[in-house]
Protein backbone atom coordinates (compact mmCIF):
# COMPACT_ATOMS: atom_id res chain seq x y z
CA UNK A 1 0.00 0.00 0.00
CA UNK A 2 1.41 3.43 -0.86
CA UNK A 3 2.57 5.66 1.77
CA UNK A 4 1.23 8.55 0.27
CA UNK A 5 -2.34 7.52 0.65
CA UNK A 6 -2.00 5.87 4.49
CA UNK A 7 0.44 8.23 5.83
CA UNK A 8 -1.47 11.72 5.19
CA UNK A 9 -4.71 10.00 6.79
CA UNK A 10 -2.73 9.30 9.58
CA UNK A 11 -0.85 12.57 10.27
CA UNK A 12 -4.33 14.18 9.78
CA UNK A 13 -6.12 12.13 11.88
CA UNK A 14 -3.11 12.69 15.13
CA UNK A 15 -2.80 16.50 14.18
CA UNK A 16 -6.87 16.61 14.71
CA UNK A 17 -6.46 14.33 18.08
CA UNK A 18 -4.21 16.46 19.12
CA UNK A 19 -5.95 19.59 18.26
CA UNK A 20 -8.95 19.13 19.79
CA UNK A 21 -8.07 18.90 23.71
CA UNK A 22 -6.40 22.06 23.17
CA UNK A 23 -9.33 23.74 20.93
CA UNK A 24 -12.01 22.60 22.78
CA UNK A 25 -11.49 24.64 26.22
CA UNK A 26 -10.13 27.34 24.23
CA UNK A 27 -13.68 27.70 22.48
CA UNK A 28 -15.66 27.47 25.46
CA UNK A 29 -13.59 29.87 27.26
CA UNK A 30 -14.25 32.72 23.88
CA UNK A 31 -18.61 31.56 24.76
CA UNK A 32 -18.25 29.90 21.33
CA UNK A 33 -21.41 28.39 22.38
CA UNK A 34 -24.13 26.90 19.62
CA UNK A 35 -27.38 29.20 20.24
CA UNK A 36 -29.85 26.55 19.44
CA UNK A 37 -33.50 28.17 17.88
CA UNK A 38 -36.72 27.93 20.45
CA UNK A 39 -38.71 26.62 17.92
CA UNK A 40 -36.16 23.85 16.86
CA UNK A 41 -36.16 20.09 18.21
CA UNK A 42 -36.85 20.78 21.93
CA UNK A 43 -34.33 17.61 22.44
CA UNK A 44 -31.54 20.27 20.85
CA UNK A 45 -32.27 22.68 24.11
CA UNK A 46 -29.56 20.92 25.74
CA UNK A 47 -27.12 21.79 23.79
CA UNK A 48 -27.04 24.91 24.27
CA UNK A 49 -23.51 26.07 25.41
CA UNK A 50 -22.16 23.02 23.53
CA UNK A 51 -19.20 25.15 21.52
CA UNK A 52 -18.96 25.89 17.62
CA UNK A 53 -16.25 27.00 15.21
CA UNK A 54 -14.84 23.10 15.77
CA UNK A 55 -14.47 23.19 12.00
CA UNK A 56 -10.77 24.97 12.70
CA UNK A 57 -9.58 21.26 13.92
CA UNK A 58 -10.70 19.88 10.64
CA UNK A 59 -9.22 22.83 8.94
CA UNK A 60 -5.84 22.94 10.67
CA UNK A 61 -5.20 19.03 10.08
CA UNK A 62 -6.16 19.30 6.21
CA UNK A 63 -4.20 22.30 5.90
CA UNK A 64 -0.99 21.19 7.66
CA UNK A 65 -1.23 17.76 6.10
CA UNK A 66 -1.66 18.80 2.38
CA UNK A 67 1.13 21.44 2.59
CA UNK A 68 3.34 18.56 3.36
CA UNK A 69 2.47 16.99 -0.13
CA UNK A 70 1.53 20.21 -2.02
CA UNK A 71 5.00 19.92 -3.75
CA UNK A 72 4.96 16.46 -5.46
CA UNK A 73 1.27 16.98 -5.83
CA UNK A 74 0.67 20.25 -7.11
CA UNK A 75 -3.12 18.86 -8.22
CA UNK A 76 -3.86 19.18 -4.65
CA UNK A 77 -4.25 22.83 -4.45
CA UNK A 78 -7.11 24.16 -5.80
CA UNK A 79 -8.73 21.80 -3.80
CA UNK A 80 -7.21 23.18 -0.74
CA UNK A 81 -8.24 26.78 -1.97
CA UNK A 82 -11.75 25.84 -2.25
CA UNK A 83 -11.64 23.79 1.09
CA UNK A 84 -9.48 26.91 2.94
CA UNK A 85 -11.89 29.56 1.12
CA UNK A 86 -14.96 28.72 1.93
CA UNK A 87 -13.55 27.02 5.52
CA UNK A 88 -12.65 30.91 5.85
CA UNK A 89 -16.13 32.22 4.88
CA UNK A 90 -17.73 29.88 7.40
CA UNK A 91 -15.26 31.22 10.45
CA UNK A 92 -15.78 34.73 9.77
CA UNK A 93 -19.61 33.83 9.63
CA UNK A 94 -19.45 31.95 13.47
CA UNK A 95 -17.28 34.57 14.21
CA UNK A 96 -19.73 37.40 13.73
CA UNK A 97 -22.90 35.21 15.17
CA UNK A 98 -20.89 34.14 18.50
CA UNK A 99 -17.96 36.39 19.74
CA UNK A 100 -19.91 39.59 18.18
CA UNK A 101 -23.35 37.64 18.89
CA UNK A 102 -24.68 39.53 15.47
CA UNK A 103 -27.75 36.63 15.61
CA UNK A 104 -27.39 36.22 11.68
CA UNK A 105 -24.05 36.43 11.21
CA UNK A 106 -22.78 37.42 7.37
CA UNK A 107 -25.68 38.66 5.83
CA UNK A 108 -26.64 36.76 3.33
CA UNK A 109 -25.90 39.30 0.02
CA UNK A 110 -22.49 39.05 1.94
CA UNK A 111 -22.08 35.17 2.13
CA UNK A 112 -23.52 34.43 -1.11
CA UNK A 113 -20.78 37.29 -2.91
CA UNK A 114 -18.03 36.30 -0.73
CA UNK A 115 -19.17 32.28 -1.85
CA UNK A 116 -19.26 33.70 -5.70
CA UNK A 117 -15.58 35.26 -5.32
CA UNK A 118 -13.88 32.05 -3.89
CA UNK A 119 -15.82 30.13 -6.46
CA UNK A 120 -15.04 32.16 -9.39
CA UNK A 121 -11.06 32.29 -8.13
CA UNK A 122 -11.35 28.26 -8.44
CA UNK A 123 -13.05 28.27 -11.71
CA UNK A 124 -10.40 30.23 -13.02
CA UNK A 125 -7.55 28.63 -11.60
CA UNK A 126 -9.12 25.18 -12.95
CA UNK A 127 -9.42 26.37 -16.68
CA UNK A 128 -6.30 28.34 -17.27
CA UNK A 129 -3.86 27.26 -14.76
CA UNK A 130 -4.38 23.78 -14.13
CA UNK A 131 -6.20 23.39 -17.75
CA UNK A 132 -8.71 20.66 -16.40
CA UNK A 133 -11.09 20.44 -19.06
CA UNK A 134 -14.56 20.81 -18.06
CA UNK A 135 -16.32 18.03 -19.03
CA UNK A 136 -18.13 15.54 -16.86
CA UNK A 137 -17.56 11.77 -16.58
CA UNK A 138 -21.23 10.44 -17.18
CA UNK A 139 -21.75 7.60 -14.17
CA UNK A 140 -22.27 3.94 -15.57
CA UNK A 141 -21.13 4.93 -19.29
CA UNK A 142 -18.01 4.01 -19.04
CA UNK A 143 -16.57 6.75 -19.42
CA UNK A 144 -18.38 9.09 -21.99
CA UNK A 145 -17.77 13.01 -21.27
CA UNK A 146 -20.27 15.04 -21.30
CA UNK A 147 -19.29 18.60 -22.61
CA UNK A 148 -21.87 21.24 -22.14
CA UNK A 149 -19.90 23.95 -23.76
CA UNK A 150 -20.21 27.62 -22.17
CA UNK A 151 -23.05 26.42 -19.89
CA UNK A 152 -19.90 24.30 -17.96
CA UNK A 153 -19.05 27.42 -16.39
CA UNK A 154 -22.72 28.79 -15.00
CA UNK A 155 -23.13 25.02 -14.35
CA UNK A 156 -19.81 25.06 -12.32
CA UNK A 157 -21.10 27.89 -10.09
CA UNK A 158 -23.99 25.80 -9.38
CA UNK A 159 -22.68 22.92 -8.50
CA UNK A 160 -20.21 24.26 -5.92
CA UNK A 161 -22.06 26.70 -3.95
CA UNK A 162 -24.98 23.92 -4.23
CA UNK A 163 -22.79 21.45 -2.43
CA UNK A 164 -21.31 23.90 0.23
CA UNK A 165 -24.47 24.54 1.32
CA UNK A 166 -26.27 21.48 1.36
CA UNK A 167 -23.27 20.60 3.37
CA UNK A 168 -23.93 23.48 5.73
CA UNK A 169 -27.45 21.78 6.07
CA UNK A 170 -26.42 18.73 6.82
CA UNK A 171 -24.49 19.61 10.10
CA UNK A 172 -27.12 20.13 12.19
CA UNK A 173 -27.27 16.59 14.62
CA UNK A 174 -23.87 15.15 16.20
CA UNK A 175 -21.22 13.71 14.29
CA UNK A 176 -23.80 14.19 11.00
CA UNK A 177 -22.03 16.17 8.61
CA UNK A 178 -18.71 14.27 9.73
CA UNK A 179 -20.01 10.85 9.19
CA UNK A 180 -21.56 11.16 6.01
CA UNK A 181 -18.36 13.31 4.34
CA UNK A 182 -15.73 11.14 5.95
CA UNK A 183 -17.64 8.59 3.46
CA UNK A 184 -17.54 10.57 0.77
CA UNK A 185 -13.80 11.56 1.03
CA UNK A 186 -13.62 7.53 1.33
CA UNK A 187 -15.26 7.34 -2.01
CA UNK A 188 -12.63 10.09 -3.95
CA UNK A 189 -9.62 8.72 -2.01
CA UNK A 190 -10.62 5.10 -3.74
CA UNK A 191 -11.16 6.92 -7.46
CA UNK A 192 -8.40 9.12 -6.77
CA UNK A 193 -5.57 6.00 -6.40
CA UNK A 194 -7.66 3.73 -9.15
CA UNK A 195 -7.38 7.06 -11.63
CA UNK A 196 -3.82 8.37 -10.16
CA UNK A 197 -5.17 11.96 -10.56
CA UNK A 198 -2.52 12.97 -7.81
CA UNK A 199 -5.22 14.16 -5.63
CA UNK A 200 -4.65 10.99 -2.64
CA UNK A 201 -2.94 13.67 0.12
CA UNK A 202 -5.96 16.02 0.44
CA UNK A 203 -8.57 13.00 0.11
CA UNK A 204 -6.66 11.06 3.12
CA UNK A 205 -5.81 14.20 5.11
CA UNK A 206 -9.85 15.10 4.96
CA UNK A 207 -11.06 11.43 6.25
CA UNK A 208 -8.47 11.50 8.94
CA UNK A 209 -9.53 15.04 10.19
CA UNK A 210 -12.55 13.58 10.30
CA UNK A 211 -12.13 10.09 11.68
CA UNK A 212 -10.48 12.37 14.75
CA UNK A 213 -12.81 15.33 14.95
CA UNK A 214 -15.46 12.75 15.16
CA UNK A 215 -14.09 11.54 18.20
CA UNK A 216 -15.21 14.87 19.70
CA UNK A 217 -18.17 15.28 17.29
CA UNK A 218 -20.32 12.12 18.01
CA UNK A 219 -23.14 12.17 20.43
CA UNK A 220 -23.46 13.65 22.48
CA UNK A 221 -21.09 16.24 21.31
CA UNK A 222 -18.68 18.43 23.13
CA UNK A 223 -17.80 20.23 20.24
CA UNK A 224 -19.66 21.49 16.43
CA UNK A 225 -17.50 22.15 13.76
CA UNK A 226 -20.33 25.22 12.57
CA UNK A 227 -20.01 26.69 9.58
CA UNK A 228 -15.96 26.77 9.49
CA UNK A 229 -15.99 22.88 8.96
CA UNK A 230 -19.22 22.24 7.20
CA UNK A 231 -18.63 25.19 4.11
CA UNK A 232 -14.91 24.25 4.38
CA UNK A 233 -16.31 20.00 3.80
CA UNK A 234 -18.62 21.14 1.44
CA UNK A 235 -15.50 22.80 -0.77
CA UNK A 236 -13.65 19.85 -0.20
CA UNK A 237 -16.42 17.47 -1.97
CA UNK A 238 -16.93 20.45 -4.85
CA UNK A 239 -13.57 20.86 -5.52
CA UNK A 240 -12.11 17.05 -5.69
CA UNK A 241 -15.08 16.21 -7.74
CA UNK A 242 -14.40 19.19 -10.31
CA UNK A 243 -10.61 18.33 -10.28
CA UNK A 244 -11.47 14.47 -11.35
CA UNK A 245 -14.06 15.64 -13.89
CA UNK A 246 -17.14 14.33 -11.29
CA UNK A 247 -19.07 16.63 -10.42
CA UNK A 248 -22.10 14.52 -11.56
CA UNK A 249 -21.04 11.71 -8.97
CA UNK A 250 -21.83 14.10 -6.11
CA UNK A 251 -25.80 13.64 -6.70
CA UNK A 252 -24.69 9.85 -6.14
CA UNK A 253 -22.31 10.00 -3.19
CA UNK A 254 -23.92 13.24 -1.99
CA UNK A 255 -27.35 12.74 -2.08
CA UNK A 256 -27.40 13.57 1.41
CA UNK A 257 -26.74 17.13 1.11
CA UNK A 258 -28.91 16.88 -1.97
CA UNK A 259 -31.70 15.83 0.17
CA UNK A 260 -30.65 18.51 3.06
CA UNK A 261 -30.75 21.29 -0.10
CA UNK A 262 -34.25 19.91 -1.21
CA UNK A 263 -35.85 19.81 1.94
CA UNK A 264 -35.63 23.08 2.94
CA UNK A 265 -36.67 24.62 -0.76
CA UNK A 266 -39.27 22.91 -0.50
CA UNK A 267 -40.56 23.39 2.63
CA UNK A 268 -40.31 27.29 2.19
CA UNK A 269 -41.60 27.31 -1.06
CA UNK A 270 -44.81 24.85 0.27
CA UNK A 271 -45.28 27.46 2.89
CA UNK A 272 -44.95 30.48 1.06
CA UNK A 273 -47.73 29.27 -1.79
CA UNK A 274 -50.32 27.61 0.72
CA UNK A 275 -49.73 30.55 3.76
CA UNK A 276 -48.19 28.74 5.98
CA UNK A 277 -48.60 25.32 5.95
CA UNK A 278 -45.61 22.55 6.26
CA UNK A 279 -44.58 19.50 4.32
CA UNK A 280 -42.41 18.83 6.61
CA UNK A 281 -42.71 18.86 10.48
CA UNK A 282 -39.20 20.36 9.89
CA UNK A 283 -36.45 21.27 8.00
CA UNK A 284 -33.86 20.45 6.81
CA UNK A 285 -35.30 16.57 6.91
CA UNK A 286 -32.99 15.51 9.17
CA UNK A 287 -35.02 17.02 12.06
CA UNK A 288 -37.94 15.96 10.42
CA UNK A 289 -37.35 12.38 11.19
CA UNK A 290 -36.48 13.45 14.81
CA UNK A 291 -39.86 14.63 15.25
CA UNK A 292 -41.15 11.82 13.77
CA UNK A 293 -39.65 10.09 16.70
CA UNK A 294 -36.26 9.02 15.53
CA UNK A 295 -33.08 9.48 18.14
CA UNK A 296 -30.24 11.69 16.87
CA UNK A 297 -27.81 8.92 17.09
CA UNK A 298 -30.41 6.80 14.86
CA UNK A 299 -30.51 9.66 12.08
CA UNK A 300 -26.94 9.89 11.71
CA UNK A 301 -26.78 6.35 11.27
CA UNK A 302 -29.18 5.86 8.33
CA UNK A 303 -27.85 9.10 6.50
CA UNK A 304 -24.54 7.19 7.04
CA UNK A 305 -25.66 3.75 6.26
CA UNK A 306 -27.66 5.40 3.03
CA UNK A 307 -24.14 7.15 1.57
CA UNK A 308 -21.89 4.08 2.45
CA UNK A 309 -24.44 1.87 -0.07
CA UNK A 310 -24.37 5.34 -2.71
CA UNK A 311 -20.61 5.33 -2.81
CA UNK A 312 -20.14 1.46 -3.77
CA UNK A 313 -22.96 1.93 -6.32
CA UNK A 314 -20.86 5.31 -7.60
CA UNK A 315 -17.69 2.84 -7.72
CA UNK A 316 -19.50 0.80 -9.83
CA UNK A 317 -20.39 3.95 -11.98
CA UNK A 318 -17.08 5.19 -12.41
Amino acid sequence: MNSHIVIPVLISFAISLILGPVVIPFLRKLKMGQTERVEGVQSHLKKAGTPTMGGVIILASVAVTSLIYVKDYPQIIPVLFLTVGFGLIGFLDDYLKVVMNRSDGLYPMQKMALQIVVTAIFAYYLVKVAKVPLTMIVPFTHGYELNLGWLAIPVLFFAVIGTVNGTNFTDGLDGLASSVTVLVATFFTVVAVGTKSGLEPITCAVVGALMGFLLFNVYPASVFMGDTGSLALGGFVAGTAYMMRMPLFILIVGFIYLAEVISVILQVTYFKKTGGKRLFKMAPIHHHFELCGWSETRVVAVFSIITAILCLIALMGV
